[in-house]
């Protein structure tokens, strides 16, 4: 499946309102668009499962707006980047609550690795545009080109976030003994 089947798809739905185009875009990219909330949500699945429907939501509303300028897919992770930051806007009022508090008293075991783990634990450090950035390059292979249209900020600014973030992620890791010995 090619950009240009993206477009067709967006082309059908929005000039004949063929709503089985829509789920062709749908059952390409909704995967990777979940992939990305579960990596920002370090992991919860019932989040990320929401936000990705909002993602859809959104995207099948707006449809129309879409000029095929950057491709579908740079498209529809800068709604699901939206998406995903009015949600933890909304979530602020939350903030005094302790979350380790919380995570000690219902702990429950779960499919991730001790390893996974660590690299959601060293994802928290970093500032959440950072997180975002190098989340969309190491985890989604978009260039940073793209992930400056997707976050909206200049090209260096880009850089600057996966630089800064790859470099507090390997100083966490490396204190958290994931040396070259591993």
């Amino acid at each position: 499946m090619s950009k240009t089947d993206d477009i067709r798809w967006v082309a059908q739905v929005t000039l004949f309102g063929d709503k089985s185009a829509f789920d062709k875009l749908t059952c390409k990219y909704q995967s990777s668009i979940r992939r990305f909330f579960l990596n920002l949500t370090m992991g919860d699945a019932p989040l990320s499962d929401d936000l990705a429907q909002e993602t859809f939501i959104k995207a099948y509303l707006n449809l129309s707006s879409f000029k095929g300028i950057s491709g579908f897919s740079t498209w529809l992770y800068r709604i699901a980047y939206n998406v995903y930051y009015d949600s933890a806007r909304s979530q602020k009022h939350y903030a005094d609550i302790d979350e380790y508090e919380i995570d000690r008293q219902h702990q429950t075991h779960n499919e991730f690795s001790a390893e996974k783990m660590d690299i959601y634990k060293a994802l928290k450090l970093l500032r959440k545009e950072e997180q975002t950035a190098v989340l969309l390059f190491y985890m989604e292979d978009k260039t940073h080109v793209e992930i400056a249209k997707i976050m909206d900020c200049p090209l260096g600014t880009v850089k600057t976030y996966i630089l800064k973030g790859k470099e507090k992620l390997s100083i966490y890791l490396t204190n958290a003994g994931y040396g070259n010995d591993r």
